[in-house]
């Protein structure tokens, strides 16, 4: 089912599908995170695919209104801290629809940075709290070029909020792992799944 999208995009008959030779997303792994300071894909993220995805579901933090964060490594995992670029903007809405709002957010951004980069609001504790998205970086083995990454996540904290954003690793060197953490404590729950899109 590689691609039902684009073949039949002026079509009327219905279902739409991608170009001949579309690609699909390949399942690479899961972590499944039980109290863990953080998360790090280290194996799994070469030159097999141009684009690599993971999945956020339920994420939970173990103290109030933190933050998911992420980052990435260029010497297989051995530490994080490449630097990057990054822009953010939200809609969000209080659970009593007050206060919605669409806006550019400028503390959510990165210039420069080897900091772990902010993903949404910060998430509440409460049982039923949790994040939940996704995080997609190109071409994370080229040696030629930056690499740009795409997030939009649903977080539950003293808003809901849709967020987005995205960003570069400014470097020419591979990015081949990459680790979450909450901005502090630990994850509580929740899994993280990698994906790789095939070309062909």
């Amino acid at each position: 089912m590689s691609g039902i999208l684009a073949q039949n995009l002026n079509r009327q008959s219905g279902l739409i599908k991608a170009p001949e030779g579309g690609g699909a997303w390949t399942f690479i792994s899961k972590v499944t995170a039980s109290a863990d300071s953080t998360v790090s894909f280290t194996s799994g993220i070469d030159s097999t695919y141009t684009q690599y995805i993971f999945y956020f579901v339920n994420i939970h933090p173990e103290e109030a209104s933190k933050f998911l964060t992420f980052q990435g490594s260029t010497d297989g995992g051995s530490s994080y801290g490449v630097t990057l670029t990054s822009s953010f903007f939200r809609a969000q809405v209080q659970e009593d629809g007050s206060n919605s709002g669409l806006a550019y957010d400028t503390s959510m951004d990165l210039a420069n940075s080897t900091s772990f980069n902010n993903m949404g609001r910060p998430i509440l504790d409460d049982a039923d709290a949790c994040l939940s998205g996704s995080l997609r970086i190109f071409d994370p083995s080229s040696t030629t070029f930056i690499k740009h990454f795409m997030y939009r996540v649903s977080v539950m904290g003293n808003y809901l909020q849709d967020a987005y954003g995205a960003g570069y690793f400014n470097t020419t060197s591979a990015v081949d792992a990459m680790q979450f953490k909450m901005s502090s404590g630990n994850i509580d729950a929740g899994s993280i799944f990698l994906h790789g899109l095939s070309t062909s």
